[in-house]
């Protein structure tokens, strides 16, 4: 447009609204709108707090983070694939813990050295260069910062995954927890041991602990569950995860600290909330069933009652229905809280067995003959978390004594290896419960359901109520002082009348390795 009447100064501005008005009759379908609109309105999301006033999620955040292994990289997944080999060939254990030998002292460090000579073997025979750069004219003295981060790998990757190493773990934490007796720490003239590296170790030694103060962090660090969903809405949550963690990546990327590392830090976090899940998880499904297929008042039905008593059918413990209901319950939520912080108690059973002012004596227990070890550390959070239930259940049933460092638990390895059963044994219960309505779509496993139980619910019931009954009887337990929280009555199942349904349901075993 030219103007040509000289009165441009008196035109007027006015302001542009952004917001298009549909006419009647339009549809919202027909506006058009791009996909970096689209992008810019999710990252607008992204950053919209997640009831911040409510909570404090820097503060959760760095207080997880602190025992939050950090996963492992592929070099340093080569060098456990190195420690896994060397042992599996060495019998530590068989050779130390003699109570008839003499000279401990010099056969420990014997066997540390011959396990160091092993590994520097396969470094070499694996990476000859390599191998040359590290061993080349130099003692294992000098070498002390790769043994240290070989052993340090090993520890790692087993919190994170409990299944893995089942006897390589526990070979390796008696040879390090005797590399810390000071008279072999001198003799063998280099430290084997260094603090795990953790999420929270990593950030802070980076200047990089702001990144666990974002809202968004739980989005990174979320774990998509697929369970009932659409594949678009399970697409939509990646997307919207991926795009949580590129965000927070560039915002806090310095010299100090990379996108990469970053990255890292979030999968790890993320590996913890999975371990939860798989973990955690089926405490909270049996304390759901209980709830829904039983009411403590209804103990009338004698074939679906709870009560159990001493002397019967191998019962240790003598409880009505509504006392069993109780104690069932009471059990699985402190099962649930001990295995939400497992992650912390494992970092305080490796303080504690790795200790050099904590010594351990070989006794018999019973079981044969094991290292029994004081564990403070563990003992003290485990107080506390026992504390804890107990508030929340407001009455207690049974025994509250925890057993560490005596003929029942010897040592924190076995406290921990005690509480990674809950799960192993938990899991094919809740698989097969969930897995009935599937199962029933075949007609042939229907009829047996229903000319055996009656119907699915009944079905469930059966389980349940057995399962009930006799894993918390006591039976595990030589007497009622020992018989605390403890798992038992679960190894007879191949008797039970419901066992075919679990055939049924893929089950091979509470430990995985077939039937």
């Amino acid at each position: 447009m030219i103007h040509r009447t000289g009165k441009r100064a008196m035109h007027k501005t006015k302001k542009y609204s952004v917001h298009i008005q549909l006419k009647e009759g339009e549809d919202d379908d027909s506006t058009i709108v791009d996909e970096d609109t689209e992008q810019v309105e999710d990252e607008e999301k992204l950053t919209t707090p997640i009831k911040s006033n409510e909570i404090n999620v820097g503060e959760i955040m760095e207080g997880r983070a602190k025992f939050i292994p950090l996963r492992l990289k592929l070099e340093e997944r080569k060098y456990l694939r190195l420690l896994e080999a060397a042992l599996n060939v060495t019998e530590y254990t068989e050779k130390i813990d003699d109570v008839s030998s003499t000279g401990k002292a010099k056969r420990v460090v014997n066997q540390i050295k011959e396990l160091c000579a092993i590994l520097t073997g396969i470094v070499l025979g694996c990476d000859y260069k390599r191998g040359q750069e590290l061993f080349a004219d130099r003692s294992f003295e000098e070498n002390e910062e790769f043994f240290q981060i070989i052993f340090e790998i090993g520890r790692r990757h087993k919190i994170m995954n409990p299944e893995k190493m089942r006897s390589a773990y526990g070979k390796l934490m008696y040879l390090l927890t005797d590399s810390m007796i000071p008279e072999v720490k001198e003799m063998l003239g280099f430290d084997c041991v260094i603090p795990i590296k953790t999420v929270y170790s990593f950030l802070k030694e980076r200047h990089g602990l702001s990144v666990l103060h974002e809202d968004i962090v739980l989005l990174a660090t979320m774990e998509i569950i697929p369970d009932g969903k659409t594949r678009s809405q399970i697409q939509a949550e990646i997307k919207r995860k991926e795009r949580s963690i590129e965000q927070l990546s560039r915002k806090y990327q310095s010299k100090y600290l990379s996108a990469d590392e970053i990255r890292h830090c979030l999968y790890s976090i993320g590996d913890n909330n999975a371990y939860l899940r798989a973990n955690r998880d089926p405490c909270e499904k049996m304390i759901r069933y209980l709830e829904k297929f039983f009411d403590p008042k209804d103990g009338n039905d004698r074939e679906f009652s709870l009560s159990i008593a001493s002397g019967a059918e191998g019962h240790r413990l003598s409880h009505d229905h509504e006392t069993q209901y109780i104690y069932v319950n009471q059990t699985l939520k402190l099962w649930r809280e001990i295995l939400n912080d497992m992650f912390k108690l494992w970092t305080l059973a490796d303080q504690d067995m790795l200790s050099t002012s904590n010594p351990y004596r070989l006794a018999q227990t019973g079981q044969g003959l094991h290292r029994i070890q004081p564990c403070p550390a563990v003992s003290r959070e485990m107080h506390r978390t026992l504390f804890k239930a107990q508030k929340k259940a407001g009455t207690w049933i049974g025994s509250s004594v925890i057993h560490l460092g005596d003929k029942n638990v010897p040592n924190a390895l076995m406290f921990i290896d005690k509480y990674n059963q809950v799960t192993r044994i938990l899991n094919p219960f809740c698989i097969t419960i969930d897995r009935l309505d599937e199962m029933c779509k075949n007609d042939g496993v229907y009829r047996f359901i229903k000319k055996k139980f009656g119907n699915v619910e009944l079905c469930r019931k059966t389980i349940l109520a057995d399962f009930f009954r006799f894993a918390f009887d006591g039976s595990g337990a030589d007497n009622f002082y020992d018989a605390g929280s403890c798992i038992d009555g679960c190894s007879q199942i191949e008797k039970k009348p419901y066992f075919p349904v679990f055939l049924l349901a893929s089950f091979s075993g509470f430990d995985g390795g077939g039937w």
